[in-house]
């Protein structure tokens, strides 16, 4: 499940995953940023890391977990610390009988890296991008990321500044990926309808 920062994604695959895959859960670690060469890690305009961009996510790891998920009914994800960008520590993900609702900025990413492996026979892959009007998501995002200390207030507002005025770009970054846009209220009664039930 794709959409902007702030939309609704983690609450959905909280609501109705089993499990719920949080891709955010790969990011790189800000030590990655610091070789001999100088820093590593794609900037912002304003000259801190830029982490709405790719580089800054590991897709290998999350296919490797998605592909470990499917295949073994277990895996094993980072507890990555936003506020601190670094891994803490680990948590065992297990299938409790799917979906596996995995969801992130970085969804954008997957169809792609999934589609050039191939899934397993009967496998039943669904790309959403939810679909709502940006100022919602920004007010949502910014009281998210100040209640939860993810970063220095000054940083919140400039990224939450730019991310709004990306939107109409981010929805065709994933639609270009091959996401179907939905309005969240139809994403709760296709997740609810559909999988709560066990159909």
């Amino acid at each position: 499940m794709g959409g902007a920062s702030g939309s609704g994604k983690s609450y959905l695959a909280r609501t109705y995953g089993r499990p719920h895959l949080l891709l955010d859960s790969f990011y790189r670690e800000i030590s990655e940023d610091s070789t001999p060469e100088g820093p590593v890690l794609p900037r912002t305009v304003y000259g801190e890391i830029d982490w709405d961009d790719p580089i800054t996510w590991n897709l290998n790891a999350a296919v490797d977990a998605i592909v470990e998920l499917l295949e073994t009914g277990r895996t094993r994800v980072p507890d990555y610390s936003i506020a601190t960008s670094s891994i803490t520590g680990h948590e065992d993900l297990e299938l409790a009988g799917g979906p596996i609702v995995a969801e992130g900025i970085f969804a954008a990413e997957l169809p792609r890296a999934l589609s050039q492996l191939g899934l397993r026979p009967g496998t039943d892959f669904q790309a959403w991008y939810i679909d709502q009007h940006r100022l919602p998501t920004a007010a949502r995002r910014f009281a998210r990321d100040v209640a939860e200390r993810r970063k220095p207030v000054p940083f919140l507002v400039q990224r939450g500044w730019s991310l709004m005025r990306q939107d109409r770009q981010i929805r065709e970054h994933y639609l270009s990926a091959g996401f179907v846009p939905v309005p969240k209220p139809e994403l709760h009664r296709r997740l609810g309808g559909r999988y709560r039930r066990g159909g």
